[in-house]
């Protein structure tokens, strides 16, 4: 059926094109019927560009996508057949059977429709895709106007959205059957803390889509709160005035908390050294860097104590100015360093009440990643070999379970990746699933 709708809409579509030689050709038509069929005809169009499908979809943005990728296809389609018409035409029928202006006009014509089409798709697309990103955005808005260029860049912004819409529609069709089994409704609600250098729900969302599919999965979720930079000790400070206050106000008896990156090492602080050990029913880190970062403590050595006064001045600076009372960007990468954190790993001892777990990502490639985790990736496989462009695989493990996350492609996955930072769907790896898995686990162990 949908096949059948899209050849109508492009028998329609270059018929309305090449209304003027239809016109032309067809002369026993009056000129008041050739009106009146043209209006008709045109209003048509319209509302093929105002509703391409019939059927709704939901949500809307997923609706409007493919709505943007049915027109995208149209215009591509007619726009091959017009072309193909019209060089037919022009070679045999002009100037003897159709005049040059009849041609030219009808020529414009087909530009004008195809321009519509593919404007109001691209448009849509370009509103409502988050797997395009800005590189697939700005590349076409470049080079759209190179010849066989644009075709490529528009086939392949054709199967992104495709391929999104595909994937969000099915993993809407999965949650819609597991709905009523609440995959991830835990004994314990979940507390998600994030890393270094970001806050959890400020301006946007650290954890990506994670906690919505998290929370159509049963889960209930809180956040740390936390200032994005500050030492272990500060940072777990601030966690246990969080972890008292959830406890006190939903009267929960103890939480489950996963935390990405530096986070892991403030939980475990506040765990081990500040008394949580009896709020908290198990801890997940994901990436953390347990045993440190060796290359911080280069960085640290070997960077120009200017250059680390002015970064460090110019980061508190700004981020003050988006929240944080105390920022403190050298404490937070000081305790980065293998020498501190060997010093946590002495005091923040695993406490026997408490559930540990860990899990990590490798890169395969210093391309998997986008800027500065590229870089960082190669610094880092100097030192320590497979990492996630930030932290090590030896570095990350901690708990009674450990898992490496990865792919058999090229790209495999990188620090922002496993916590959805931009919202990319990632083949072989389904940042959510990976933590609806999760937290099913938690959820089988009574947590």
């Amino acid at each position: 059926m949908k096949h059948i709708k899209r050849f109508i809409n492009i028998i329609f579509v270059t018929l309305l094109a090449n209304f003027v030689l239809l016109a032309k050709t067809l002369s026993i038509f009056s000129v008041v019927n050739i009106i009146g069929f043209y209006t008709l005809t045109l209003m048509l169009f319209v509302l093929l560009n105002v509703f391409p499908r019939y059927k709704t979809s939901k949500p809307i943005r997923q609706g409007i996508m493919l709505d943007g990728y049915e027109l995208v296809l149209l215009s591509a389609f007619t726009f091959t057949i017009n072309t193909i018409l019209n060089i037919y035409v022009g070679i045999c029928f002009v100037p003897e059977k159709i005049s040059w202006v009849t041609f030219i006009i009808n020529c414009i014509l087909c530009i004008i429709s195809g321009a519509i089409l593919i404007i109001n798709g691209l448009i849509r697309i370009y509103t409502t895709s988050v797997q395009l990103g800005i590189k697939w955005r700005l590349m076409f808005a470049f080079l759209c106007w190179f010849p066989i260029v644009n075709i490529v860049l528009l086939w392949k912004l054709c199967r992104i959205v495709r391929d999104e819409y595909d994937f969000e529609t099915q993993k809407l069709e999965n949650n819609y059957v597991r709905k009523e089994n609440e995959l991830c409704k835990t004994k314990y609600p979940l507390l998600l803390i994030h890393g270094v250098f970001f806050r959890d729900r400020v301006y946007f969302n650290y954890w990506g889509r994670i906690p919505g599919e998290l929370i159509r999965n049963g889960a209930v979720i809180y956040y740390g709160n936390h200032q994005s930079a500050a030492t272990v000790e500060n940072s777990a400070i601030e966690l246990k005035s969080r972890i008292t206050q959830i406890i006190e106000e939903t009267g929960c008896e103890k939480l489950n908390i996963i935390a990405h990156s530096k986070g892991g090492l403030d939980a475990r602080t506040a765990i081990s050294c500040y008394g949580m050990d009896q709020y908290v029913a198990s801890l997940t880190t994901i990436n953390t860097p347990h045993r440190g970062c060796g290359y911080a403590d280069y960085l640290l050595q070997k960077a120009p104590k200017c250059i680390l006064n002015f970064i460090t001045k110019s980061y508190n600076s700004a981020l003050k100015k988006l929240g944080d009372k105390n920022p403190d960007f050298f404490g937070a990468v000081n305790s980065l360093t293998e020498k501190s954190c060997s010093a946590i790993n002495k005091k923040a001892i695993d406490k026997d009440n408490v559930y540990y777990q860990s899990f990590t990502s490798i890169m395969n490639r210093w391309s998997s990643a986008k800027f500065p985790l590229n870089i960082t990736y190669l610094l880092i496989r100097h030192f320590n070999k497979q990492n996630d462009g930030l932290v090590s695989v030896e570095s990350a493990k901690w708990g009674s379970r450990f898992n490496i996350i990865t792919t058999d492609s090229k790209r495999g996955i990188s620090h922002a990746d496993v916590i959805d930072l931009y919202r990319e769907n990632i083949n072989q790896f389904d940042v959510r699933e990976f933590y609806v898995d999760i937290v099913k686990d938690l959820k089988e162990r009574n947590l």
